[in-house]
């Protein structure tokens, strides 16, 4: 999604630049700067300081593909790779060589084929009409005709990828149906923000950044472009002619631009990921833990923001976090796991982790945060472990020493699901301008969207959710209805909240 401060319903206008800015052309994005180090290194500009953690794992060359180089962290909202299919079947079909197609140039193909954790913002699809540009207009075309058979496009492209390129498969996880569905999400939200340069920009740019951690470099996007128009042109075949590749070549080029640039900046001034020592491991229920790690080197980050989160024992797999405090003077960081079914990831965070393992984190990043700088009311709904990081907006509002008021819902199926409601409690009676309310569904019969309207008024108030994907779609709709505007009501939405045709 895009990780600057966004809102459900971002507007789309007619103001992109299609062109190549910036471009070299077919899939040729521009060199990096001279200065900028290697993005897919773990060296950072400045010296770091001796420290006692022992990572597990490290690779003989940091940054090269190896067994804690991850390269595709599958959707937020789901914590099971499936085993992989599709793409060794469709090998011998793929031809030698594809489309006479360079490399990058792909609204958000650049993000989908190569790995692909960012969590995308719910937008409703802007409708083919003449005020497009040409190019979202024949993006978006394309987009129309394959989606009957996106499953198909998706997996040939990376059966393509990975016939003509098998040094990239390496960068990749070894069940592959989570990050071909990525791609059909990325794809989606290109076509749909193409004529929004800023709001495309700045999800790119924090794509780029975060694509640092699975080893991407600038040469491996003309290698994605190419592939994608070969399995685009093949099930597109319908609408598909010189003018709409010549689109989609230039849009690619001009993502990925923005991409390599991001991540060559950010190599100035941070590294690729971080190493993570667990500390502490509360197992607050059968399957809820609360986690502590203490990183290698500083790591900053805003309170209400999320990180992705890599075991030793699932490598090249991560997860979707968020903090559940906010920044410590000790430096520590906290989160919340809950164990889910056939979840890799959690379940190695719950039921395996222990002091003393070490886990890899990548860069922080949402925009889930306290806006200072006004005086409204919060309105937060939490379910679930969702719980974490809207104690983490409590406690910056604390640390700020404003007394502006706060209502928390903190949402949960049973009492026992209401893992951390007495540090929520307390938190209540250190400070009188904050509300916590529990709704417990099996008790009341209510979900915490339709408790949430009875109580108010809310047109005053900034609106923070965080929980399961339903909960933040219902809850979205009761705030609405409650009079809270849309860009008022802010949330790190999961990939899953992206609804094909709505």
């Amino acid at each position: 999604m895009f990780e600057a401060r966004h809102t459900m319903d971002a507007p789309t206008t007619a103001s992109a630049d299609n062109g190549t800015a910036g471009g070299g052309g077919w899939f040729m994005p521009r060199k990096m700067p001279p200065d900028a180090p290697p993005t897919d290194g773990r060296e950072a500009p400045e010296a770091r300081p001796p420290t006692a953690v022992r990572p597990v794992g490290r690779p003989a060359a940091e940054g090269a593909p190896g067994p804690w180089t991850d390269p595709s962290g599958p959707a937020a909202g789901s914590d099971r790779p499936a085993p992989m299919s599709g793409a060794p079947a469709a090998q011998e079909r793929i031809p030698p060589s594809g489309p006479s197609v360079p490399a990058p140039a792909a609204a958000h193909t650049a993000s989908a084929a190569l790995p692909f954790e960012q969590r995308v913002p719910v937008q409703r699809p802007a409708p083919v009409t003449e005020e497009a540009s040409p190019d979202a207009i024949l993006v978006r075309r394309t987009m129309a005709e394959v989606a009957p058979v996106a499953d198909k496009v998706t997996s040939y492209f990376y059966a393509l990828l990975f016939v003509r390129h098998p040094d990239l498969r390496s960068l990749f996880p070894a069940a592959m149906d989570t990050q071909r569905d990525r791609l059909l999400r990325a794809l989606l939200t290109a076509a749909e923000h193409i004529d929004n340069t800023p709001v495309l920009v700045d999800y790119l740019q924090n794509l780029g950044r975060g694509h640092r951690k699975y080893g991407t470099r600038a040469e491996h996007y003309p290698a994605v472009g190419e592939c994608l128009i070969g399995a685009l042109s093949r099930y597109a075949s319908a609408v598909w002619d010189a003018e709409t590749e010549a689109a989609w070549v230039r849009t690619y080029t001009t993502i990925s631009q923005v991409m390599i640039d991001a991540a060559a900046a950010d190599a100035l001034r941070a590294p690729a990921w971080w190493y993570a020592e667990v500390v502490s491991h509360d197992l607050r229920t059968p399957d809820v833990a609360v986690i502590t790690v203490r990183p290698d080197q500083p790591y900053p980050f805003l309170a209400g923001q999320y990180t992705s989160v890599e075991t030793p024992w699932w490598p090249r797999i991560w997860r979707h976090y968020s903090f559940a405090s906010t920044p410590r003077p000790d430096g520590l960081l906290t989160f919340h796991v809950k164990a889910v079914p056939a979840g890799w990831v959690s379940n190695a965070l719950v039921h395996r982790a222990r002091p003393g393992d070490i886990i890899r984190l990548g860069p922080p990043t949402g925009s889930m945060t306290v806006d200072h700088t006004t005086d409204s009311g919060l309105l937060c709904l939490g379910g679930g472990t969702g719980i974490a990081p809207i104690k983490a907006l409590v406690e910056d509002v604390a640390e700020h020493g404003e007394r502006r008021p706060v209502e928390v819902f903190y949402g949960a199926r049973t009492d026992h699901d209401l893992y951390d409601i007495h540090t929520m409690l307390q938190l209540q009676q250190s400070h009188p301008w904050l509300a916590v309310r529990a709704i417990v569904d099996q008790q009341a019969h209510l979900q915490l969207p339709d408790a949430v309207r009875e109580y108010g008024p809310w047109n005053e108030y900034d609106a923070y959710l965080s929980g399961p994907p339903g909960m933040i779609r219902s809850g979205v709709d009761a705030l609405r209805d409650a009079g809270i505007p849309s860009e008022r009501i802010w949330h790190d939405s999961v990939e899953e909240l992206v609804v094909i045709g709505n």
